[in-house]
């Protein structure tokens, strides 16, 4: 018997991020040393920011997104933008929920 293509869309994922990404991917070992160099970098981060304005986009995440960049040849910053709005392994290496919103 064929079965229906139903078009219902889940209220809710029981399913994290993290879980969806496999143990094994080689992404997982460069995050984590992504991840390592950026907290020694974090006291200058402090430096270069003000302590007053308009918070801005944490340069983490801004430099995960640039590494993405190279290590997927994505041609542009817009294509970058775009494809973190959809590919659940890039928001998940520069650090966005699967709810955020992402930057422009």
């Amino acid at each position: 018997m064929r079965g229906e293509d139903e078009k219902q869309s889940a209220m809710f994922s029981y399913v994290t991020l993290e879980q969806r990404i496999p143990i094994d991917h080689p992404l997982r070992s460069i995050r984590w040393m992504t991840d390592r160099a950026l907290e020694r970098m974090s006291v200058q981060f402090d430096d270069l920011y003000s302590a007053t304005g308009r918070p801005s986009i944490a340069p983490e995440r801004l430099i995960r997104g640039q590494l993405l960049q190279v290590l997927y040849s994505v041609r542009s910053e817009r294509q970058l933008i775009e494809q973190l709005d959809y590919n659940l392994l890039f928001r998940w290496f520069v650090g966005l929920e699967m709810d955020d919103e992402v930057w422009t």
